[in-house]
């Protein structure tokens, strides 16, 4: 799979990631400080899954309406990164039919995803 990982993803989820064979673009790699809204603009243009902590991007999706190919928002507070790493990597391997265009949240009990937040 093809994923967008935002600045405020640890580096150890990007690295185990790409480990595991899927592309991953680091915007601390490329554009660091970019505003949210140019973040989910380059992961539709790259036509990637949006990885990241801040969740103000269910407002961008939700309540402004904003298209995406899918995001994934790791709420994995209190863990170390490389445990982190191996949750989301898990969850994704678990899910990966379900992650293009949904809204999935990851914590440390359960995995939610609210399908189709794209409009195309």
């Amino acid at each position: 799979m093809k994923f967008l990982a935002d600045e405020c993803i640890d580096r150890q989820i990007v690295n185990r990631l790409r480990q595991e064979g899927h592309k991953v673009l680091y915007v601390a790699e490329m554009e660091s400080g970019i505003p949210d809204d140019e973040v989910l603009n380059l992961a539709n243009r790259e036509k990637s899954i949006l990885l990241t902590a801040d969740k103000d991007f269910g407002e961008l999706i939700f309540r402004q309406g904003k298209i995406a190919n899918g995001v994934i928002l790791v709420r994995l507070a209190g863990l170390s990164p490389e445990v982190k790493a191996g949750v989301v990597t898990d969850a994704i391997k678990d899910h990966t039919g379900k992650l293009l265009q949904a809204f999935t949240v990851i914590t440390p009990v359960i995995v939610r995803i609210r399908g189709k937040v794209s409009q195309r």
